[in-house]
């Protein structure tokens, strides 16, 4: 077996031995416990690379045995995994970066950062799973990851949070095994390859499929927060705001999303999804998500409630443009996958820099915000610009991308559903502006703390500052190779190639 077969397996195991040594570690172990966190974050983040260049190259990485007769483990790098990995690996070192600084007085660190590698290595299990088998299982050691994440306050209401999140995505993850034991039946284990299984499917098993079809995307779509699944989510956001970033940017609704592509291009195959007619009907539902979410974020007033129905909205981009049926809003869909994280781990991040030095959860308590922490205020204002699409941002390469997509494929409504959503972003994101920048504090901070020459700790300062640049600079450098957008363009064109 080469080196390159082992590859995906080490950018694998790298998250899941630091997480055996933190569970380790005393909590006293500070300096150790983030040089673990950190040397772990960007080993894997290097590998990553490596896999992103050698794919690109045509060089393969992977490894398969059999567990049991009939059923695979497989790890595969392709260039769909390596958009969730490499999104995956960026966005883990800037959130552990930032979660040592915002768990520093707290307790039971050497449990959170555990649990918290585990969830890491469970994302990238999902990107580089090869077949359903793979993909399952980790999916499953994603909900049991960070199950402890949510809950980690210990409060009632976090409790009460954490067994919402369980009950659904249990359920969800029973109907997608249920899902893939029938899938099994009909047609054997199947590998994840470009262009899916099923264009030439025996018409006696369409019904069959039609079927599974609908509980994959059931199951999945618990995860990827689409209605009426989503639930579960705007409970989650008692959880510290580092988690947060995680469930919404990198690893849980994402996990749901890329499921779901995974199935509609490497299971079933565009063509054949198209042919069964099971991809307009999923497109209604996206669209009725996309809408959905934006509608219940205007009446928020907590700002991460506010931002968590704001994901159950974005998400489903994704699974829009993958069901319009045409490379362009493909790409445009696919793009998402990174866009959306990239921007929503800004705000996610920001909300945690107010709560943790000023004590703002409120959208009324924000009054005048942007004078006391203006690097925040501006980074949080480009990731609110980008998710309403103002160009040349990240948010607008997204929907520029779909809507030509969607002309391309004669379904001009979607352009409808594309402005509307863009001016419900603005709705209930330019409000949040107008308090940071143009009103007055109200008097003193519910509870406001100082951390020197910086506004806040520099742990937390940066990583906000760091994900507004890359919102900006994916989009005015969308063009060149290697841009999240080419990539995307890249799948894209493999997925519908003949």
């Amino acid at each position: 077996m080469t080196l390159n077969a082992w590859i995906p397996v080490f950018a694998l195991m790298t998250s899941l031995i630091a997480s055996l040594v933190i569970f380790a570690l005393p909590e006293k172990g500070y300096r150790l416990r983030t040089w673990v966190n950190l040397g772990a974050a960007l080993v894997k983040l290097s590998l990553v690379v490596v896999m992103v260049w050698g794919v690109f190259q045509g060089v393969e990485y992977g490894l398969s045995f059999t567990m049991v007769p009939g059923v695979t483990f497989v790890l595969k790098a392709d260039a769909l995994s390596m958009m969730f990995a490499g999104l995956s690996a960026v966005l883990w070192l800037l959130t552990t970066i930032y979660a040592v600084g915002y768990l520093e007085d707290s307790p039971n660190r050497s449990r959170f950062f555990g649990f918290f590698s585990l969830c890491v290595a469970s994302t990238m299990g999902i990107a580089l799973a090869g077949n359903l088998f793979t993909f399952f299982l980790f999916y499953e050691m994603l909900t049991l990851s960070t199950y402890p994440l949510v809950v980690h306050r210990g409060t009632e209401k976090a409790l009460r949070a954490g067994r919402t999140y369980v009950i659904y995505t249990l359920t969800g993850g029973a109907v997608l095994l249920l899902a893939i034991a029938w899938l099994h039946g009909v047609a054997g284990d199947l590998p994840f390859r470009e262009g899916g299984h099923f264009m030439d499917a025996d018409p006696d098993i369409h019904r069959s499929l039609i079927l599974i079809f609908i509980l994959l995307v059931a199951g999945l779509g618990v995860k990827a927060a689409i209605f009426p699944l989503h639930g579960w989510l705007p409970q989650a956001m008692v959880a510290p705001a580092p988690v947060s970033a995680l469930l919404h940017a990198v690893a849980v609704v994402k996990a749901g999303a890329f499921g779901i592509v995974r199935v509609v291009y490497d299971i079933y195959g565009v063509e054949a999804s198209s042919a069964l007619g099971v991809l307009e009907p999923l497109a209604w539902l996206a669209a009725f998500t996309i809408l959905y979410g934006s509608f219940r974020a205007l009446s928020q007033t907590d700002l991460k409630r506010r931002l968590a129905f704001s994901t159950v909205s974005q998400v489903s981009y994704i699974i829009l443009g993958i069901s319009l049926f045409g490379p362009v809003a493909a790409a445009g869909g696919l793009v998402h996958l990174l866009h959306q994280g990239i921007m929503k781990i800004t705000l996610f991040f920001c909300a945690g820099n107010y709560a943790e030095t000023l004590g703002i959860h409120r959208i009324d308590e924000m009054d005048g915000a942007g004078r006391r922490m203006p690097g925040t205020s501006v980074a949080f204002t480009i990731g609110a610009f980008g998710m309403i699409g103002a160009p040349p941002l990240a948010g607008f390469i997204t929907k520029w991308t779909m809507g030509s997509g969607a002309l391309a494929a004669n379904m001009d409504w979607v352009i409808v559903v594309l402005l509307s959503s863009s001016l419900l972003n603005a709705a209930y994101f330019l409000p949040v502006m107008h308090r940071l920048w143009f009103r007055e504090p109200a008097g003193s901070w519910p509870e406001e703390r100082h951390w020197g020459r910086l506004e806040t700790s520099a742990w937390l300062f940066w990583p906000p500052l760091l994900t507004a640049v890359m919102t900006v600079m994916v989009g005015v450098l969308a063009s060149l190779p290697f841009s999240p957008l080419s990539w995307a363009e890249l799948i894209a064109l493999r997925e519908y190639s003949p």
